[in-house]
C-alpha cells in the first residue's frame, strides 16, 4: 500500500510593502482537517486528493497546511520560525511514507530567509532522506530557485492566467508523483532563467503572446517523455536575489529532450518580451476618461493595490482623484481600514461618521482621506469565494455610502480577483458608474465581458505594474525592464535526483 504525504505552504508576498505578514494571516490545518477542507474546494491539493483518492489501497498521509488567508508584505521572521517549525515537525512525526506531494506558491519571502520553499524542500530532505520522491506544485507567478529544483523530484506549474486550473494542477503532479513512485519514469529538470519582468494584457493566456509559449508547454506534455513544462514569471513584487522568468521542461530520463524543448519555450518567451509591459494612464487621465464615460461600468483597475499580488489595500488615490475632480457618478471601491471599521461597529447601521479612510498601512504611499459616510452594512467578513468556493475572511467589514461613492471596507487585505467581496457584502459592481478593481486581471466574466472600458492607471501602489517605480535591490541585473539593452544568452541548467 503506498503511502503518499501532503502538506501544504503557501504565500505570495510584495517585498515592497511596508507591513509586515504574520503568522494569523495564514489559514492554519493539520492531519484530517486538511482533507475534510480541500475536498470541498477546487485547489492544487483538491485535485491532487481527487487522484490519490481514485488509486485504490493509497493511503494519504495529510501533515500540514499554512495558507495565506491573502497575499501581503514580507513575512516577520517570527511567524516564519512558527510556520517553519510546525512545518517540519509534521514531516518528522509523520509514518514512513514512499511519496511526497507539496503544494506551494514560489513568490514567498520572510525577513531572512528569502528562499522559503526551497528552504523547506531542504530541510524535509535531511529528514526524509534522498530515496523518497517529492513532486511540487507551483504557482506561475512563483520565483523558481535552484534549491527548488535540486531538492524535488518535479515541479508542476500552473498554464492559465488568470489562474482557472488549480484543480488540473494538482491532478498533473499527483499523476507524476504516481508515476514516479510506481517506478515508471525517472524525472530529469532542464531550466533556463530570462532576464525579464513582465506585467500586462499580453499575459492573459487564452488572448496574450504569453500563452502562445504556454501552449508550447502544453505540447510538450503530451509527449510521452514529456512529463511537465512551463514558465514561471515570478511575482516582480517580490525582490528576491532569484527573481526572473524561468522556463523548465521535465522528462522521463531525456537530457537531450528537456534541455531542446525549454530552449524552444525560451525563446518564444524572449521574441514577445517586450509586449508584456502594461500601458497605464495617469491619475488626471482617469478622471478625465470617468467624467467622459456616459453608458456602462467603468472598470478602473488598481493593480498598484492588488491585495493578491502583496500590496496593502489601502490606497485611497483613486478615490481622492475622483473626489478633488468632483466627479459625481456612482463609486464601488474597496480600501483596507481597520481603524475605520471599528469606528462603524461602534457607530451601528444607519449612524453618520466621519472617518479617516485609507494611508494607514502604506503611509509612505498614501495620506488617510477623512469623509463624512452614512453606515450601510457591518459583517464579521467571512465568505466564500466566487471562483473556486474557498473560505475567505476579511475581517470585520462595513459598507459606508459618502455621497455618490460606497466603500466596502475591511478589516484585513483579502483577495480581489473575483467579485466575491462585493456581493458578500450587498454590491453589484454592474449597478454603478464606476467600480475600483484592485486586481491586475481577472477572469474575463467578472468585469471585462461587461464593463464599458478597462482603465489600468498608474497609481501608487507596492504592486504597481509601473516596475521601475519600485526600486529593486536583490534581484538579478540587467533585467527587463528595470535596465536598458538587455540581452538574452539561454544556459540551461540540468537537475536529476539518483533514483
Amino acid at each position: 500500500m503506498p503511502r503518499i504525504l501532503i502538506a501544504e505552504c503557501k504565500q505570495e508576498v510584495s517585498t515592497f510593502n511596508p507591513h509586515f505578514s504574520g503568522y494569523d494571516d495564514f489559514a492554519i490545518r493539520k492531519g484530517k482537517r486538511i482533507l475534510d477542507y480541500h475536498r470541498t474546494v477546487r485547489n492544487e491539493v483538491g485535485g491532487a486528493l481527487q487522484v490519490f483518492d481514485a488509486v485504490r489501497d493509497l493511503k494519504v498521509v495529510p501533515t500540514y497546511s499554512a495558507f495565506f488567508i491573502t497575499s501581503g508584505g514580507t513575512l516577520a521572521k517570527q511567524a516564519w520560525d512558527r510556520i517553519a517549525g510546525e512545518f517540519l515537525d509534521s514531516i518528522r512525526t509523520a509514518p514512513p511514507v514512499d511519496g511526497v506531494y507539496f503544494s506551494m506558491h514560489g513568490a514567498m519571502a520572510s525577513e531572512e530567509e528569502l528562499d522559503p520553499e526551497g528552504w523547506l524542500l531542504a530541510e524535509t530532505r535531511k529528514i526524509l532522506g534522498e530515496e523518497i520522491p517529492i513532486v511540487v506544485s507551483l504557482d506561475l507567478h512563483g520565483i523558481l530557485t535552484d534549491q527548488m529544483l535540486q531538492y524535488s523530484d518535479a515541479v508542476v506549474a500552473f498554464h492559465t492566467y488568470p489562474h482557472v486550473d488549480f484543480f488540473e494542477t494538482g491532478q498533473r503532479a499527483a499523476r507524476l508523483l504516481l508515476q514516479i513512485v510506481a517506478g515508471d519514469v525517472k524525472p530529469v529538470t532542464a531550466n533556463i532563467p530570462i532576464p525579464a519582468l513582465v506585467r500586462g494584457n499580453e499575459l492573459i493566456t487564452e488572448t496574450g503572446l504569453f500563452g502562445k509559449s504556454i501552449s508550447i508547454a502544453q505540447e510538450v506534455e503530451t509527449n510521452p517523455r514529456g512529463l511537465s513544462a512551463g514558465i514561471m514569471i515570478g511575482n516582480p513584487f517580490t525582490d528576491v536575489p532569484e527573481l526572473q522568468t524561468n522556463c523548465f521542461v521535465v522528462t522521463d530520463n531525456d537530457p537531450e529532450l528537456a534541455q531542446r524543448e525549454a530552449l524552444r519555450i525560451a525563446e518564444s518567451f524572449w521574441s514577445n518580451h517586450e509586449a508584456m509591459q502594461m500601458p497605464l494612464v495617469t491619475l488626471k487621465e482617469m478622471v478625465e476618461l470617468a467624467q467622459a464615460n456616459e453608458r456602462g461600468t467603468l472598470a478602473l483597475v488598481d493593480a498598484a493595490d492588488a491585495t493578491s499580488s502583496g500590496a496593502s489595500g489601502d490606497s485611497n488615490a483613486i478615490l481622492r482623484a475622483l473626489l478633488n475632480a468632483g466627479y459625481t457618478g456612482r463609486t464601488l471601491i474597496p480600501i483596507v481600514d481597520e481603524e475605520t471599521v471599528q469606528a462603524a461597529f461602534t457607530a451601528g447601521i444607519g449612524a453618520k461618521i466621519r472617518a479617516t479612510v485609507g494611508g494607514k498601512i502604506d503611509p509612505e504611499r498614501f495620506r488617510p482621506l477623512t469623509l463624512q459616510a452614512t453606515v450601510r452594512l457591518l459583517s464579521d467578513g467571512n465568505f466564500h469565494s466566487e471562483s473556486f468556493g474557498e473560505e475567505w475572511s476579511a475581517g470585520l467589514t462595513a459598507v459606508l455610502e459618502a455621497k455618490n461613492f460606497t466603500l466596502v471596507v475591511s478589516s484585513r487585505s483579502v483577495n480581489l480577483y473575483d467579485r466575491s467581496f462585493f456581493f458578500s457584502h450587498g454590491q453589484d459592481p454592474k449597478r454603478f458608474d464606476a467600480v475600483v478593481v484592485k486586481s491586475p486581471h481577472c477572469q474575463h466574466h467578472m468585469y471585462a465581458e461587461w464593463c464599458s472600458t478597462m482603465v489600468h492607471v498608474d497609481a501608487p501602489g507596492s504592486s504597481s505594474a509601473n516596475l521601475p517605480s519600485l526600486g529593486h535591490t536583490r534581484c538579478p541585473r540587467p533585467i527587463f525592464p528595470l535596465d536598458e539593452n538587455v540581452t538574452f544568452d539561454p544556459q540551461t541548467k540540468l537537475y536529476q535526483r539518483s533514483q
